[in-house]
């Protein structure tokens, strides 16, 4: 239904409330953040990024070009330039981890993730696009924290290696006055259902959680 009547600000942490319970279902940050992960996981996210990164640069800008919303096109046009640069940090860790030692490459579970993006970036409304991306932007971070610093004190990795994962643990405010704007201008227009924008952000966590998971199901602890 509209939420015209709830601000970007609200109807954002609102929706980030309602995902909070499952940010915990992540498996595979806990075991790195104890040093109980194999250390194939890390070849297998660097080769599992590889393929995201370039998907989801793509997805950005095609939201970009798609929207008629100024605030919008600010907004997934920024985003864009920040997995060109994450893109360049996977080659250190790709070189530090080693050959992906897995059999189904790239795995199903871990692509899906990128294929619904890519889903949205053709058929979704742009405000809706961008309250589903930013609510699950803080759990994301949080899980590159904790992977950035399990890497270095349980598994010898310098900072280099780290580096695709310190950048997206990096706080950039810019970004979430630019998204709560794009959600705004949605809200102003009458043109961000905000069950339809529950829908997107739950999927989108759910898919992101099946890339960890699928991961420690092909190498347990």
């Amino acid at each position: 239904m509209p939420a015209r009547d709830q601000s970007a600000r609200e109807l954002l942490a609102a929706i980030q409330r309602e995902l909070a319970p499952r940010d915990d279902d992540n498996r595979l940050v806990p075991l790195v953040a104890s040093g109980s992960a194999p250390r194939a996981v890390f070849a297998a996210i660097a080769a599992e990024e590889r393929w995201i990164v370039r998907s989801d640069w793509r997805s950005f800008h095609a939201l970009a070009a798609r929207t008629d919303e100024p605030r919008a096109r600010e907004f997934f046009g920024g985003l864009a330039p920040g997995e060109q640069l994450a893109l360049g940090k996977l080659d250190a860790l790709a070189a530090a981890a080693g050959d992906d030692p897995g059999t189904e490459l790239p795995r199903a579970g871990c692509q899906a993730y990128p294929a619904y993006f890519a889903w949205l970036a053709l058929n979704g409304e742009a405000a809706e696009v961008a309250i589903a991306i930013f609510a699950n932007f803080a759990a994301w971070g949080r899980y590159c924290a904790a992977i950035a610093a399990g890497m270095r004190e349980h598994y010898g990795f310098d900072d280099d290696a780290c580096a695709f994962f310190d950048f997206f643990a990096a706080d950039v405010p810019e970004i979430e006055e630019q998204a709560l704007a794009a959600i705004q201008a949605g809200l102003d227009a009458g043109r961000l259902d905000s069950d339809t924008a529950r829908t997107y952000a739950r999927l989108f966590q759910s898919y992101e959680l099946m890339f960890w998971n699928t991961l420690v199901d092909e190498f347990p602890a």
